[in-house]
C-alpha cells in the first residue's frame, strides 16, 4: 500500500517532532501494510517553510534512517503547499516540490473558505503542465456548504484526495458523511492518511480501506490503491466522471 500524504519528516512542521517519532510513525506505517510513504512537509500555511532542496535532503537522511533500523518503508518526497498567489513564480524559482518529482501537486485550501482566486490559479498550474491535488477538501467549510464548488474544480481537472481518518469518522460524523459522499459522487480520487503522529493523528488506512469496501466495493479499493501506485509512477490516474452532490435543506427538502 502507498500513503500519498504524511507528515513523518522529523522537525519541520507539526508532524514527527524527532527521530524516535518518525520511527515510530514508521513502524505503525509499516503495520498497516504501507511500504511506501510520501513526505509532504506544509509550506507556506503561514507557519512553516520547507522548501524543494530542504525537503529532498531531509528525505534521503530519513530513507538512510529507517534503512539502519531494518524498517522496510520507502520514503518518498513531497509537500502540501497552501494556496497562494506567487505559487507559480515559486515553482519557477524551485521552490515547489510536486510528489516525488512528477508533475502530481498538492494543493492545501484554508479550513474555512474557498479563495476567490481558486479557479484562475488551478487553471494556470494545469497550463504548466502540472495536476494540482485539492487535499482534504470534505474538511473545508465552503465545499461543505456548497460541493458544487469543488464539483467545478474537478470538472475543470483538478484531483482531490480525502483523509483515511475522515472516513472513519476521527474527525466527527459530518465530515465521515460528507467523505462518503465525496466518493460516492466520483469526487475523489485518493484517500491517504494526513499522519502527524501515532495518536492523535494516526493512519488509519486499513480501517478506511475497510469503511470503503463495505460502502462501495472492492473495486472501490482497487481505484483507490492504483491511484495512489500511479501518481508515483507519474503516470495517468483513473477519474470517474463526477457527479452532483444533493444536499438536504430545511425540513429535509431537497
Amino acid at each position: 500500500m502507498i500513503d500519498i500524504h504524511s507528515h513523518i519528516l522529523p522537525g519541520v512542521d507539526d508532524g514527527a517532532h524527532s527521530e524516535q517519532d518518525a520511527i515510530n510513525m514508521a513502524k505503525l506505517a509499516v503495520e498497516e501494510g504501507i511500504t511506501k510513504i510520501i513526505a509532504t512537509p506544509h509550506h507556506q500555511n503561514g507557519k512553516y517553510r520547507n522548501n524543494k532542496q530542504d525537503i529532498l535532503k531531509r528525505v534521503d537522511e530519513l530513507n538512510h534512517l529507517f534503512q539502519k533500523e531494518k524498517i522496510p518503508l520507502e520514503v518518498l518526497p513531497g509537500q502540501e503547499t497552501r494556496i497562494y498567489g506567487e505559487l507559480l513564480e515559486d515553482f519557477e524559482k524551485g521552490d515547489i516540490l510536486p510528489l516525488n518529482q512528477t508533475n502530481y501537486l498538492f494543493i492545501e485550501l484554508p479550513s474555512g473558505h474557498v479563495p476567490r482566486y481558486t479557479e484562475k490559479l488551478l487553471f494556470d498550474i494545469q497550463m504548466k503542465g502540472l495536476t494540482p491535488i485539492i487535499v482534504h477538501p470534505e474538511r473545508n467549510a465552503e465545499v461543505m456548504e456548497n460541493p458544487d464548488l469543488l464539483l467545478n474544480l474537478v470538472k475543470k481537472g483538478s484531483l482531490t484526495q480525502v483523509t483515511a481518518g475522515s472516513v472513519t469518522g476521527h474527525f466527527g460524523k459530518n465530515i465521515q458523511r460528507f467523505s462518503m459522499k465525496l466518493i460516492e459522487a466520483n469526487l475523489t480520487h485518493f484517500i491517504s492518511s494526513d499522519a502527524h503522529n501515532i495518536s492523535t493523528r494516526s493512519f488509519k488506512m486499513v480501517e478506511s480501506i475497510s469503511k470503503i469496501e463495505k460502502e462501495f466495493g472492492s473495486q472501490a479499493v482497487y481505484y483507490f490503491q492504483e491511484n495512489a501506485e500511479l501518481l508515483t509512477q507519474g503516470q495517468v490516474v483513473y477519474r470517474q466522471e463526477p457527479s452532483k452532490i444533493r444536499q438536504k435543506k430545511f425540513l429535509g427538502l431537497f
